[in-house]
């Protein structure tokens, strides 16, 4: 039980890191204020970090990880699309990235409790995507 439920919890850090460096590289040509850029960059680096780490420990369990959803990533990426073509504006991308951290933020906090056997590790990586989605929403507000 525990390597299935570390290798499905990181299956669902896979998807949710590749969703997170997909959403910023959608909008992050779109940022005019460099403090901003500067913050989804830095934020994007961590989530590289951390999908390095991710798939070390899929290759350990003989595992190719996870992709996000289509649906959800073409929901996404049309969503983000229209906004900024309406409004190419700061304040658009930062509702829109606190969006996406928001609902990364509840999906991760749901797969850690559904998956509670999973070992330390995973859980601990899981909390550290977690709180970069919490700190990038907090840094970003400012841009609203």
């Amino acid at each position: 039980m525990i390597e299935q439920d570390t290798v499905r919890l990181l299956r669902e850090c896979d998807a949710g890191v590749k969703m997170g460096v997909a959403s910023i590289d959608d909008v992050l040509n779109y940022v005019k204020n460099e403090e901003f850029k500067k913050y989804l960059s830095d934020c994007r680096n961590e989530h590289e970090k951390l999908n390095t780490e991710i798939q070390e420990l899929l290759i350990k369990y003989h595992d190719d990880g996870k992709n996000p959803n289509p649906v959800a990533k073409s929901m996404s990426w049309m969503k983000t699309n229209v906004k900024l073509a309406v409004n190419e504006s700061d304040e658009t991308i930062a509702d829109l990235m606190t969006d996406g951290c928001n609902m990364g933020v509840k999906s991760l906090n749901k797969y850690l409790n559904k998956y509670e056997a999973a070992d330390e590790v995973s859980k601990d990586i899981t909390k550290r995507l977690i709180n970069l989605e919490e700190k990038l929403a907090i840094d970003i507000r400012q841009f609203l």
